[in-house]
């Protein structure tokens, strides 16, 4: 039992110390080789030249493990702390390589080194000490960072349709009832009724066989209105 406790607290220690690594993605980096020779003797000339570029990615990964145990290569961008190009011009002497490296953080995209150097040992002993010193300073604040990226925003919600405004409802009737109800001159039933009307002036008239005709100018904005018309016999 105390040897699986040890083994289970050494994998969470390892594990923890895992994620407390900075993480580096390593850009697609080839590595791009120019050379040449010419003579002659006699009147003739010769010459040869070759060059072009190799897939130096892999190399690249490998000596960052062996220079850099510090770091964990990740091959996820969007999981990664920090972005690494590394480009290696072979094919000629020590001196006249022209290595670059650059580092850049994921999150924000700054440069935390541009060199150039003489070896791709070199390119990756500058990257290495960047990021490190990079990371021992900036490291929680750069978690944080990511961390705030990754959190998707809650989505939008949908903004209600403005209900529409209900038309205002006359409701009319009429003593005595069974009398013809004109609004605007058109006729819209007989009393007692509810009518459906737009918001604005309206003329009412309630008009029955052998009495005075009933007459109301209105103006409606919302609700519901009452209206009772007391009819007059006609003389």
């Amino acid at each position: 039992m105390r040897k699986l406790l040890l083994a289970v607290s050494l994998l969470g220690c390892a594990f923890a110390l895992a994620e407390d690594k900075p993480r580096v993605f390593i850009t697609d980096s080839q590595s791009w080789e120019v050379s040449g020779h010419a003579g002659g003797s006699e009147g003739t000339f010769g010459a040869e030249t070759h060059g072009g570029a190799r897939p130096q990615t892999a190399e690249i990964i490998k000596t960052f493990g062996k220079r850099c145990p510090q770091v964990t290569v990740n091959n996820i961008p969007s999981k990664a702390d920090y972005i690494v190009l590394l480009d290696h011009e072979g094919g000629k002497s020590l001196l006249q390589h022209k290595n670059k490296v650059a580092v850049f953080t994921r999150v924000t995209g700054d440069s935390i080194v541009s060199h150039s150097t003489l070896s791709l040992g070199g390119s990756v002993q500058e990257a290495c000490e960047a990021i490190n010193k990079h990371w021992a300073e900036n490291g929680p604040a750069l978690r944080a960072e990511a961390a705030k990226a990754e959190v998707k925003p809650p989505p939008a919600q949908a903004l209600e349709a403005p209900k529409p405004q209900s038309s205002p409802m006359l409701s009319i009737s009429s003593i005595p009832d069974g009398a013809d109800i004109e609004v605007d001159g058109s006729f819209m039933g007989n009393t007692p009724s509810a009518i459906e009307l737009t918001p604005g002036e309206h003329t009412v008239s309630v008009k029955k066989l052998g009495h005075k005709p009933w007459e109301r100018k209105i103006k409606l904005t919302g609700g519901d209105i009452k209206l009772n018309a007391e009819l007059e016999k006609a003389e």
